[in-house]
C-alpha cells in the first residue's frame, strides 16, 4: 500500500475518524454546537411556560404535575441512553436525540389540558434526557483523546445557549404566539443538526464496540466492578449537590429578591441571569483552572467559593450584596457539575455518564420542592441556606475523591 494511503487509513481509524489536529478540532466545535443547541432549545420552552399554562387553563398544581413529564422522561431515559450509546456509539445517539428533541419542543403548544400537556413533555423529557447522556459520553471521549481537560467548555456552550435562548424567547414573547415561537425553533434545530450532524456521523461511534475503536484509545467498560460504581455514584452525589443549587436559585432567586428585600421586578430576575452568567464564563475558563489546579482542587474550591457565596446570597440584607452572592455561587458551582461527569465517564463510559448525569438532574428537580417546604416551615432565607450546604459537602466529597481523580 503507498505510504499516503497507509497514513489516511490511520487517520480514518481514529477518534472523530482522523487523529489529526483539525479534524479533532470540528469534532469539537461541533459538540459544542449541540451542547448551545440543547440549552437553546430547553430555555425557548422554559420561558413560554406561563403563555402554555393560560393555553391550557392549567392550574398551579396541574402545571406542577404536567411538568414533572419532562422530569420523568429525561430520568427513565438516561440510563436506557447510556446502554444505546454502548451499541450504536454516543455520535449516532446524539444527532437521533438531538431530531427528536428538535421534534418535540413543538408539542407543547398544541396541547388544550394539562394532561395533554404533560403526556407530550414525557417525550420532550425524554430527547432532553437522552441528548444530554449522549452527547456528554462523546465528549468525554473526546477528552480523552485530546488529553485535555476541555469539558467546561462543553457546559459553557449549553449556558450561553441557554443564555441566548431565554432572551430570544423574552423579544419574541409579546409577538408570536406559543405555536409559531416553538414550531421556529423545530425547524432551528432540524437545521442545525443537518447542518452539525455529518460531522459526528462522519466520524464514526465514538463509543464503539472494541473492535472499532482506535488503537490507543481505552476499552469502554463492559461492566462496572463495585469500587468503580461506588466512585461513580460519589461522582453523581457531587453533581447533585451542585443542581439542587442551580435549580433552587432559577425557581426561587427572583422571589427572594422581590419578596424578602422589595426589589423591582427587573431587578429581581437579574439576579439567576446574573448567576447564570457567572457560571457560564467560569465555564470558560474552567480548562485552564483544571490544567493550573487539577481536579480536586477545583472541586473543593468550586464548592468552597460557592458555599460562601450563597450564604451571602441567602442572608444579605440588602440587594446590591445578594446579587454579588449568586454572582459569586455562579462562579463556584460552574466547574463542578462538568468534572463530576466528565470523571464518571472516565471511569464507566456511557453508563457511568448516564449515572453521573441522572443523579445530578435528580438534584436540580429536588431544589425547587425542598426549598418550598422549608421556606413554609421557616423562611425563604433560611430555605436557601441549604445550597450553602450542599455545596460544601460536594467540596468535602471532592477531597474525598481526590484518588480517584489522580490530582
Amino acid at each position: 500500500m503507498p505510504r499516503v494511503n497507509k497514513l489516511r487509513t490511520a487517520l480514518s481509524a481514529g477518534l472523530g475518524g482522523d487523529t489529526a489536529p483539525l479534524p479533532r478540532a470540528r469534532l469539537r466545535t461541533a459538540l459544542t454546537v449541540f451542547f448551545a443547541l440543547d440549552g437553546f432549545l430547553f430555555a425557548g420552552w422554559v420561558v413560554r411556560i406561563p403563555a402554555i399554562k393560560q393555553q391550557t387553563g392549567a392550574t398551579a398544581s396541574t402545571l406542577g404535575l404536567a411538568l414533572l413529564g419532562v422530569s420523568a422522561g429525561a430520568v427513565v431515559t438516561m440510563m436506557l441512553t447510556g446502554r444505546l450509546c454502548r451499541r450504536h456509539g454516543s455520535h449516532a445517539v446524539t444527532v437521533v436525540c438531538a431530531v427528536l428533541l428538535s421534534l418535540s419542543i413543538a408539542l407543547p403548544a398544541q396541547t388544550g389540558s394539562a394532561l395533554a400537556l404533560g403526556l407530550v413533555l414525557l417525550l420532550f423529557g425524554a430527547a432532553y434526557g437522552g441528548m444530554n447522556v449522549a452527547m456528554n459520553s462523546a465528549a468525554v471521549d473526546l477528552v480523552t483523546a485530546l488529553r485535555r481537560p476541555v469539558m467546561p467548555s462543553f457546559h459553557a456552550a449549553f449556558s450561553f445557549g441557554g443564555m441566548a435562548g431565554a432572551g430570544l424567547g423574552g423579544l419574541v414573547a409579546g409577538s408570536l404566539s406559543p405555536a409559531t415561537h416553538l414550531f421556529a425553533l423545530t425547524g432551528f434545530g432540524l437545521l442545525v443538526t443537518a447542518l452539525t450532524g455529518p460531522v459526528l456521523l462522519r466520524a464514526g461511534p465514538s463509543a464503539a464496540p472494541a473492535g472499532r475503536r482506535p488503537a490507543d484509545a481505552p476499552e469502554p467498560p463492559k461492566g462496572m466492578s463495585p469500587q468503580a460504581r461506588r466512585i461513580v455514584v460519589l461522582f453523581g452525589v457531587i453533581a447533585l449537590c451542585t443542581a439542587y443549587g442551580e435549580g433552587a436559585l432559577a425557581e426561587w432567586g427572583a422571589l427572594h429578591l422581590s419578596q424578602d428585600l422589595g426589589a423591582a421586578p427587573g431587578l429581581a430576575a437579574a439576579g439567576y441571569s446574573l448567576f447564570a452568567l457567572t457560571m457560564a464564563v467560569g465555564r470558560l475558563s474552567g480548562t485552564a483552572l483544571l490544567e493550573r489546579f487539577g481536579q480536586t482542587r477545583t472541586l473543593v474550591a468550586g464548592g468552597a467559593t460557592a458555599a460562601a457565596g450563597m450564604l451571602l446570597g441567602a442572608l444579605a440584607p440588602a440587594v446590591w450584596l445578594v446579587l454579588l452572592g449568586f454572582a459569586v455561587a455562579g462562579l463556584g458551582l460552574a466547574n463542578i457539575f462538568p468534572v463530576a461527569v466528565g470523571r464518571a465517564g472516565a471511569l464507566a463510559g456511557p453508563s457511568g455518564v448516564a449515572a453521573a448525569s441522572t443523579l445530578g438532574y435528580g438534584g436540580m428537580l429536588l431544589g425547587p420542592p425542598v426549598i418550598g417546604f422549608l421556606a413554609d416551615w421557616f423562611s425563604l432565607p433560611v430555605a436557601l441556606t441549604t445550597v450553602t450546604l450542599l455545596a460544601a459537602t460536594a467540596a468535602a466529597l471532592g477531597y474525598t475523591a481526590r484518588n480517584a481523580t489522580n490530582t
